[in-house]
């Protein structure tokens, strides 16, 4: 009797390994698309580089993301919701890749600050400010702080948060003089984590009150609306700025480079997709993971 419970608490064990390993593996099941909302910077490069994006006969475009796909308003959200989902997926910003999530090769090229500077990773795109023409010279707090964010000392920061420099040889940061008044900045909430970073050397720099820079997110277009309006004075934007907005009296700066990478849950057995995997997932053609050779 003794030898046939040693037996049968064996084969329960083994049975419970196979069934842990069946959990862990979602290669048949359905896949859970996570997305940006309409408006998002990261969103809008995501569906252009991918062909999500997909062009008309007529010239126009149409986003033609999954209509069943979850959508987030910001990077965090999206990134603790794939963290929490065996068979989900979905795109962030690279530089707020946490161990939560994998990233998964595109085109067999992790993304990496090597790989998105060299441009062998091709989901790669800008990190832009924008001010009102004619801002600079009525706004004297305003011109300083563009003037740091070409500096060297900001270049270290981009690098260090992850980033990729855009800026070579940049010069040294020397703070104006009677620097006053406030600064409003806002936008895309990709671009947000790094942008705290670079407030915090400014004001360690320039002496500048940090009570006096306030700093919000919502999205690049938001970001963009809001500096042409005068409701802020400076934009971020996580993708190029459009013509229509320089058009609108907008002047662009490119501060970092940054890739978008695509996440799975660490569970996820899939380490590597094509670009046309990827549009087919987020366009909703492709619907289970079996069907990922």
């Amino acid at each position: 009797m003794k030898k046939f419970f040693t037996i049968l608490i064996g084969v329960m064990l083994l049975g419970a390994v196979a069934f842990a390993a069946v959990g862990c593996n979602n290669s048949d099941g359905d896949i859970n698309v996570y997305s940006r909302e309409d408006g998002s910077g990261t969103r809008s490069a995501f569906t252009e580089l991918t062909g999500v994006l997909a062009e008309n006969e007529d010239g126009t475009e149409t986003d033609m993301t999954y209509s069943g796909a979850d959508i987030f308003s910001g990077t965090n959200e999206l990134r603790t919701a794939v963290s929490g989902d065996p068979n989900g997926i979905g795109y962030i910003s690279y530089g707020s890749l946490s161990e939560t999530v994998k990233a998964v090769s595109v085109n067999g090229v992790a993304p990496s600050v090597e790989t998105i500077k060299n441009g062998d990773y091709k989901l790669a795109r800008p990190f832009n400010v924008a001010y009102k023409e004619g801002a600079l010279e009525s706004n004297a707090l305003l011109a300083d702080f563009v003037a740091f964010l070409g500096s060297a000392e900001a270049q270290a920061v981009i690098t260090g948060e992850n980033y990729v420099s855009v800026v070579d040889n940049a010069p040294a940061y020397e703070p104006a003089a009677g620097l006053g008044g406030e600064l409003a900045i806002g936008g895309s909430s990709s671009v947000y984590p790094l942008m705290e970073q670079l407030i915090a050397k400014y004001v360690e720099l320039s002496g500048v009150d940090a009570a006096d820079i306030e700093l919000s997110k919502s999205d690049s277009s938001g970001g963009m609306r809001d500096v042409g309006t005068g409701t802020i004075d400076l934009g971020m934007a996580s993708r190029e700025v459009k013509d229509s907005e320089i058009e609108n009296g907008l002047v662009p700066m490119v501060i970092a480079q940054d890739g978008i990478a695509v996440i799975v849950n660490t569970a996820n057995s899939v380490d590597n997709l094509t670009m046309e995997q990827i549009r087919q997932i987020f366009t909703g053609e492709v619907r289970n993971w079996a069907d990922i050779a």
